[in-house]
């Protein structure tokens, strides 16, 4: 793909259709999909592909991406983040591996004050019939297939294998090589029809409401944690580690939350991962706020420990890409020292994670963009399901407990995946 032969023409759309806007609708079942409380995009077709053939983490990489969309022209109304050329991916957790971001022929996006566009973009020399900006609606479709409603699961490894393995990483950890690895395991579930990536994304709209919603090539998910944001000079991060059931009670809720708060255990993994992403974003802000404790974020199941930094850019011209190409792997889902994680992960695990835990968002010509990170997710092929996810080991886990709380998180997907 050539951009400098790609057009992108932007309209704003009227306030009645901006007001009735659903952009899960709009995604349909086989389009993309990056919301949060209405906030977002929903994007179908391809335009361009912007390959990052030797991974997010090779040099340049992210820079090189939006060098790229900046070639491609845009017309219309530019004013709002993620207007004109943007491109939207899902990327793997590992760095080094192959990766690829869209660009979409069609996108409609929602900004936080309320305000629509539509975006078309297509090739100079084969400009899109009719009017610039078609109109774009929700597929309906009377006809359509039922969906499945027998379900399989399975653990690829079993219990007490994955607790030995757990074990063998605290004796790494206990001995000093590393302070913390994140392990995890997958759940597969097999259905007797294919899986609606719709129907799966509206049950976790309904149960996740604080989360982001993602729909991108049959990796779907509601992502809890924000891996960084950029508008101009602005930056966010979110990081979240440390985790402890809901019990549906409220007394014993406080109880569990009080006793997160005061975990030694649970408030020094916390702490690695904010120093980490603290330590990363640092050198390119002018100012940088990292509050000194963290704050609780409550989900359906789990409550997290979060804290929010913010930090205003320097001089430097680093998109959200190149943010999230500067935090991806956080400790939060790789461990610490990195480097040592990683490797760990690579000996015990006997799994690709493929895009479980990688980078998902979108960046735009200008370098502004969200990427938060790709947990509670599941993969769909057809009628089958992969869904996945990790823990924390650090000094002081106990093997069972971890996994315990990987069926916790499991649940957050199971629960929309499986509706018999």
């Amino acid at each position: 793909m050539n951009p400098d032969d790609l057009i992108a023409r932007t309209v704003e759309l009227g306030p009645g259709e901006a007001m009735s806007m659903d952009l899960l609708a709009l995604a349909g079942d086989t389009g993309m999909l990056f919301e949060h409380d209405g906030v977002g995009f929903a994007c179908r077709g391809q335009a361009g592909l912007l390959e990052l053939a030797s991974g997010l983490g090779e040099p340049g990489a992210a820079e090189h991406v939006v060098a790229e969309l900046a070639q491609v022209e845009s017309q219309g109304d530019l004013r709002l983040p993620g207007s004109g050329a943007m491109a939207i991916g899902a990327l793997p957790f590992d760095p080094s591996a192959p990766g690829t971001l869209i660009i979409p022929a069609v996108t409609v996006g929602v900004s936080a004050e309320g305000t629509a566009w539509r975006t078309t973009v297509s090739q100079r020399a084969n400009p899109p019939k009719g009017p610039a900006t078609p109109t774009w609606r929700a597929p309906t479709d009377p006809n359509a297939a039922w969906p499945p409603d027998h379900f399989t699961l399975s653990s690829p490894c079993p219990h007490d294998e994955w607790c030995e393995m757990v074990a063998r990483a605290l004796k790494h950890v206990e001995s000093g090589q590393l302070r913390k690895v994140v392990l995890a395991r997958e759940v597969l579930v097999e259905a007797n029809r294919d899986f609606f990536a719709s129907d799966i994304l509206g049950r976790l709209r309904a149960l996740y409401p604080s989360c982001t919603i993602f729909s991108i090539g049959g990796f779907v998910g509601a992502s809890p944690e924000l891996l960084v944001s950029r508008r101009r000079q602005s930056v966010l991060s979110h990081p979240h580690a440390g985790t402890v059931a809901r019990s549906g009670d409220p007394t014993t809720d406080d109880a569990l939350i009080a006793g997160l708060m005061d975990s030694p255990k649970q408030r020094r993994e916390h702490r690695a991962v904010v120093e980490a992403v603290s330590d990363a974003l640092r050198p390119l802000c002018r100012q940088l706020h990292v509050p000194t404790s963290p704050s609780i974020v409550l989900l359906r199941n789990v409550s997290h420990l979060a804290t929010l930094i913010e930090g205003e850019l320097g001089d430097t011209n680093d998109s959200a890409l190149a943010l999230a190409a500067r935090l991806h792997p956080t400790p939060a889902v790789a461990g610490s020292p990195t480097d040592a994680a990683l490797k760990l992960i690579s000996d015990l695990e006997g799994m690709d994670r493929d895009r479980y835990a990688g980078p998902v968002g979108w960046v735009d010509a200008r370098g502004d963009g969200d990427w938060v990170v790709g947990i509670r997710s599941a993969t769909l092929d057809g009628s089958t399901a992969r869904l996945v996810a990790g823990v924390g080991v650090v000094a002081g886990s106990d093997p069972r407990e971890e996994l315990a709380e990987t069926q916790l998180k499991l649940q957050a997907l199971l629960a929309a995946v499986v509706r018999p």
